[in-house]
């Protein structure tokens, strides 16, 4: 016996369809190896959620702040200082954005303990 009905499509997500929790998400861990990229981006396309908006804003926040640590490093590294600087700051940034996207991805606000607030 033949069954003469089309099969079901099973419903498939349409592009541009990631919750905003997923985006702050990835804006954290982005931030790991790509900076102030990602924030900057999601920040400056996506103003109309303010969740996602408030967590670009940190992410941007505390990059700018890692970038200043660096360069702080750098100059600190003529008087054989900085070399302890760095690896200071890769540990930091990785457990700051570790903690920003496991808030984010529970929908909750993380503020960074240690970072400068340029962007509010």
């Amino acid at each position: 016996m033949e069954n003469n009905q089309p099969p079901v499509p099973s419903p498939q997500p349409s592009p541009g369809t990631l919750d905003e929790k997923t985006i702050a998400t990835l804006v954290w861990v982005g931030t790991i190896f790509f900076g102030f990229i990602p924030s900057l981006i999601v920040f400056l396309i996506r103003k109309d959620d303010e969740f996602l908006l408030e967590h670009c804003k940190e992410a941007l926040n505390w990059s700018i702040t890692t970038a200043i640590g660096w360069l702080c490093g750098v100059v600190l590294s003529f008087m054989l200082i900085g070399f302890l600087v760095f690896p200071v700051i890769i540990l930091c940034n990785l457990i700051f954005c570790i903690m920003g996207a496991i808030k984010a991805s529970n929908q909750q606000l993380f503020r960074v303990p240690v970072c400068l607030r340029l962007i509010k």
